[in-house]
């Protein structure tokens, strides 16, 4: 199988840590869906990243679908969310949070290197600027009431909570420098000193 895209991406990089952590070996290619968006339209006409080429040549795309499939290959018994229902729902949550924190990352970072500083929206760029410091916030109350583990393991929760702090400190430092997110922040720095995590660095 083959993973398609740039590891500066959070969504390629948490499939990858993933996959690792699963146990799951994964042909990687870097192909950056802008410096070779030709390239990329040829293995995925919709050019999204990640994707994922499977032996049979299925095309799947969009991490969180990706990891279930990869969730589905891996061992009887071996997974990264948890099989209790209340801690499955807390797993979910913290998730959903990071995923938020990387799509509003991802927005205002295009936002301000993509769009010309003259047309730029400055009350829309405000409000994703608010989203992405409410999602942090709710991920260090979440913390503060329930620490992730770092006993050397981890789960997916903590991958995808680590791999989005890395990239909004990656590409918009200023939204969260100096800011009160504290527990995030040291998780991640355990996080990024794991195998799977040190053999993924962004690109």
């Amino acid at each position: 199988m083959k993973l398609i895209g740039m590891l500066d991406s959070p969504y390629v990089r948490r499939v990858a840590i993933s996959a690792k952590c699963l146990g799951i070996p994964l042909e990687h290619e870097s192909v950056s869906v802008f410096r070779h968006f030709e390239q990329f339209r040829s293995i995925n006409p919709v050019v999204k990243a990640p994707t994922m080429v499977l032996d049979d040549g299925t095309v799947l795309m969009d991490s969180t679908l990706i990891i279930d499939y990869l969730e589905a290959l891996a061992v009887p018994g071996k997974s990264l969310v948890p099989n209790d229902l209340g801690q499955r729902a807390h797993s979910l949550r913290l998730i959903g949070l990071a995923l938020a924190a990387c799509e509003k990352s991802v927005q205002i970072y295009y936002e301000r290197t993509l769009r010309p500083a003259d047309i730029q929206h400055a009350p829309w760029l405000e409000r994703v600027q608010g989203q992405l410091l409410a999602a942090y916030t709710a991920l260090e109350q979440e913390l503060q009431k329930q620490p992730l583990a770092c006993d050397g393991s981890i789960d997916q929760a903590g991958i995808t909570v680590a791999v989005a702090w890395s990239f909004t400190n990656l590409v918009v430092p200023d939204q969260v420098q100096g800011k009160p997110f504290t527990l995030i922040s040291a998780f991640t720095a355990y996080a990024e000193g794991l195998e799977a995590f040190v053999s993924t660095p962004m690109e």
